[in-house]
């Protein structure tokens, strides 16, 4: 944290920040073309590894978390051996889901069609009506599983079931900065769901700082210094750090009288394709999971309100729904409100292209991998 605090000073008092090499330009179908969406949609979202829960959300055994990703029903479960694993949310007798969509705790997984029950492992373990149905071998009609890892207090899904993947090899150092968060320890405040404008125009808003100070007056471009940023990238992933107005309280000020450096910094670290944890900020933190629809003009943003600490008293309720607040206001009223507008404005440009500062290297790396990946054969990373 020093030595980010050191850089992001060093950038505050001269005015500057981390560039690209050069203004990188993009064209507009990469934001509005279907046949494009939809074969990123395959190539990245239902191939790459998706950090899909947080470890924290299933933290007991036989607890689970259910979902809609994109288009795929996703059920992910933590056994009685603690292990996490995730599976197609889809009955193999006649394809009803068997668990509803959302997280808690049970013992099995009845469906509500025919009763066919399924336990946290995703083996058939029993079916209503068995002698009368006739001979079947039940190991072989299990949950259909998704290839499931867990590191850094995350949860990391493969749609395809067909499709084998190394959390090592994907996260690379990443995975020990992740590792800092302690993501396992936060309590679980809020979540919610919002609508937003389109994957590439949502990610955007998160890789820069280029528009704080326009767009975020009333909210966190209080504290937040524009168009700074310091940039650490571990390929396709991204850790990025803002300077904190308070960083002029360490001009002249000897590095051993500087408290605690992260009072001056604000770290962002982006996982390709769609995460975002933001803030640690007074004790508390926003992790954001933005997924696409079957639209490209719109996605829906999972937000989740970590504190520390469980707040527990009046005073420790208020100060974490006051952060609740702050950071809905900020990506509803400001960034998904700006972002939909955009969304609406831009297949007017269709013939023409985007580009992106030297200024927004966090947003050139990011399309440059998506542009890496699609020109991938296989699922290598």
């Amino acid at each position: 944290m020093l030595g980010l605090a050191k850089r992001a000073l060093e950038h505050f008092k001269n005015k500057t920040t981390d560039q690209a090499e050069g203004i990188m330009s993009n064209s507009i179908e990469a934001y509005v073309n279907s046949d494009r969406y939809q074969n990123e949609i395959e190539r990245i979202y239902k191939t790459l590894p998706l950090a899909l829960c947080l470890s924290s959300e299933i933290s007991n055994a036989n607890s689970h978390r259910a979902m809609k990703v994109i288009d795929t029903p996703v059920l992910i479960t933590r056994g009685e051996d603690m292990k996490a694993r995730a599976f197609l949310n889809v009955c193999r007798h006649r394809g009803s889901q068997v668990c509803e969509e959302g997280r808690g705790e049970k013992r099995n997984f009845i469906c509500p069609y025919h009763a066919w029950t399924y336990n946290h492992e995703g083996k058939l373990v029993g079916m209503y009506g068995e002698k009368t149905f006739g001979d079947l071998n039940k190991e072989e009609f299990g949950l259909i599983e998704l290839n499931c890892e867990e590191r850094a207090g995350l949860i990391w899904v493969t749609l395809n079931p067909k499709v084998q993947f190394d959390i090592d090899s994907w996260l690379g150092d990443f995975a020990l900065e992740l590792e800092t968060l302690n993501l396992k320890e936060w309590h679980i405040f809020d979540q919610r769901e919002i609508e937003g404008p389109g994957w590439k125009v949502a990610l955007d808003g998160y890789l820069e700082a280029y528009h704080h100070n326009q767009l975020h007056g009333d909210t966190v471009g209080k504290h937040t210094v524009g168009n700074l940023l310091v940039l650490d990238t571990y390929g396709p992933h991204q850790r990025l750090t803002f300077g904190r107005k308070s960083l002029s309280e360490l001009i002249d000020k000897p590095e051993e009288e500087w408290e605690d450096p992260l009072d001056h910094i604000r770290l962002i670290h982006s996982g390709f394709p769609n995460l975002s944890i933001s803030g640690v900020l007074g004790g508390h933190c926003l992790v954001s999971q933005i997924f696409p629809t079957s639209s490209p003009d719109f996605t829906i943003t999972r937000q989740t309100i970590l504190s520390a600490e469980e707040p527990k008293t009046k005073e420790e309720k208020k100060t974490t729904q006051d952060f609740s607040d702050m950071v809905l206001q900020a990506v509803v009223d400001e960034d998904y409100k700006m972002g939909l507008q955009i969304q609406s404005n831009i297949s007017k440009l269709e013939s023409h292209n985007f580009v992106y500062g030297k200024n927004e290297p966090a947003v050139q790396n990011y399309h440059n991998w998506v542009d890496k990946f699609m020109n991938t054969e296989g699922s290598n990373w």
